[in-house]
């Protein structure tokens, strides 16, 4: 059973969500905030699988709550899942920051939210490429070169070249499977290159392994990664 924590400042809209994920058989919410402070302490205490988190709300807001959530320790098995509009971009960019695993608009079809859900609660990230590039073109300065670092990490320097390609992949949304398929390797292994490019970068799960491409330029933000082939 997933254990959901919805969090948005509208009753309404948690009322609605409540609705949709209490007649699935596999998910149970198990509890609602309408600030971010009450989320955090929510999550402390009933350790849901998944928060569903607003970004705009008093007092605390999402990206706040994510970070104290994602930052704790003892809820390193919570993840955050982000409700947010294209409106948002800026914030949505600093929840990934902060250790959210995807975002999702708020407009979305009640299917594709129930898989969402699913996909968060095994610990894969939920991104949408092309939404994530138009997020990251705008938060990361894309049309401002100045702005693109002009010095590797010490992090990218762990890389061996390998990891940097299977990087590349996922960020451009591809899953195990698929860079298995690419690479002509098991699923397997590209799961553990996977595993060790994020343990090298410290990404804690693969959406950070995407903002962390696109901010170090592995990946350029129009969508062809930067000083590769790879597509």
């Amino acid at each position: 059973m997933i254990r959901v924590l919805l969090v948005d400042d509208q009753a309404l809209v948690r009322a609605g969500f409540r609705a949709l994920l209490e007649g699935i058989p596999d998910i149970e919410v198990v509890g609602e905030a309408g600030n971010g402070g009450t989320a955090v302490a929510l999550a402390r205490e009933l350790r849901p699988d998944v928060v569903l988190m607003d970004l705009r709300m008093p007092d605390v807001d999402g990206v706040t709550a994510t970070r104290r959530i994602t930052g704790d320790a003892q809820l390193s098995g919570v993840r955050v899942l982000v409700l947010t509009t294209f409106a948002e971009e800026d914030d949505v960019f600093a929840a990934l920051r902060s250790g959210a695993s995807g975002f999702l608009v708020k407009d979305t079809d009640p299917d594709e939210l129930v898989q969402a859900v699913r996909v968060v609660a095994r610990g894969d990230a939920l991104l949408s490429p092309s939404v994530t590039r138009a997020v990251i073109r705008r938060s990361v300065g894309a049309d401002q070169p100045a702005a693109r670092p002009r010095r590797e990490p010490p992090e990218l320097a762990l890389l061996t070249a390998r990891e940097r390609e299977v990087v590349q992949l996922v960020a451009a949304g591809l899953s195990n499977d698929d860079i298995a398929g690419r690479l002509v390797v098991s699923r397997l292994t590209a799961k553990t290159h996977v595993s060790r490019a994020m343990a090298k970068v410290g990404a804690r799960d693969r959406a950070q392994l995407v903002v962390f491409a696109y901010q170090n330029g592995l990946v350029a933000p129009d969508g062809y990664d930067a000083g590769s082939t790879t597509r």
